[in-house]
């Protein structure tokens, strides 16, 4: 059974950084987008960067030249580098695996999403 479990989550002021792990048990092909959810309190659960088979990114334009992904295939671990952090990047961070990254941009997809984690928190104040 695959389980996908988040760390690194944290308070930081605005413009500092963190960097989110999300490291996986069990095998999840090498066919599958990986990539991070976040939502806001009151708001739905948004994509932010999903990680394509062929190694293509796709992001949510708030995050661009801000946030960066990259995937340890040795241990297993899905990286989410985030500079420049703002206020409203508040959220709590979720880990996903899919076999496609579409998923991460079609409202409302997070429960049919084939593995997904539960989630770290991110304050920047």
């Amino acid at each position: 059974q695959v389980q996908l479990v988040e760390s690194g989550g944290g308070s930081v002021q605005a413009g500092g950084s963190l960097r989110l792990s999300c490291t996986h048990s069990g095998y999840i092909s090498s066919r599958h987008c990986m990539g991070w959810f976040r939502q806001a309190p009151g708001k739905e659960r948004e994509g932010v960067l999903g990680l394509d088979t062929d190694g293509s990114l796709s992001y949510r334009p708030a995050v661009k030249d801000r946030f960066t992904i990259s995937k340890d295939y040795n241990n297993n671990t899905l990286y989410l580098r985030m500079n420049s952090l703002r206020p409203d990047d508040t959220a709590t961070y979720f880990c996903a695996a899919d076999t496609t990254c579409a998923k991460w941009w079609s409202p409302g997809q997070w429960p049919a999403l084939r593995y997904r984690g539960q989630g770290t928190q991110v304050t920047v104040s």
